[in-house]
């Protein structure tokens, strides 16, 4: 479970994260990283809020007992990166269909593959 000021519950921000995010992607998942200096949405306080995760898990990638448990191998899988992400950030890590038969060592591995990717290492990407 991730504390409850690093949960993304806004439908805006899961929207601005996936149109104006840096994406990574992989077999299993693609994760949009929006980082403060580039949104434009109300509501976010910037440096002083701290990173924001979350998850989209569609229908396609299974029945409710297979989306839940895909959903918690992701939420522990992220906890260790929280402290690296930038202040005010917001990750969605939306879950492909292959997440399913997954391993968590691969959901894992692909998370800091994609984490990797759309941290500020490629900042040039977008």
């Amino acid at each position: 479970m991730l504390a409850a000021d690093h949960r993304l519950t806004d439908p805006d921000l899961f929207r601005a994260a996936g149109r104006r995010g840096r994406r990574a992607g992989s077999r299993t998942l693609v994760a949009h990283l929006l980082l403060p200096e580039g949104q434009q949405v109300v509501g976010m306080s910037g440096e002083t809020a701290p990173a924001r995760v979350g998850f989209v898990v569609s229908k396609a990638v299974g029945n409710a007992v297979v989306r839940n448990r895909v959903k918690r191998r992701l939420r522990h899988a992220v906890r260790p990166s929280l402290g690296a992400l930038p202040p005010g950030s917001v990750l969605v890590v939306r879950a492909q269909a292959a997440a399913a038969a997954a391993s968590y060592a691969e959901l894992s591995d692909d998370l800091a593959r994609c984490l990797d990717r759309v941290g500020t290492h490629g900042q040039e990407a977008r």
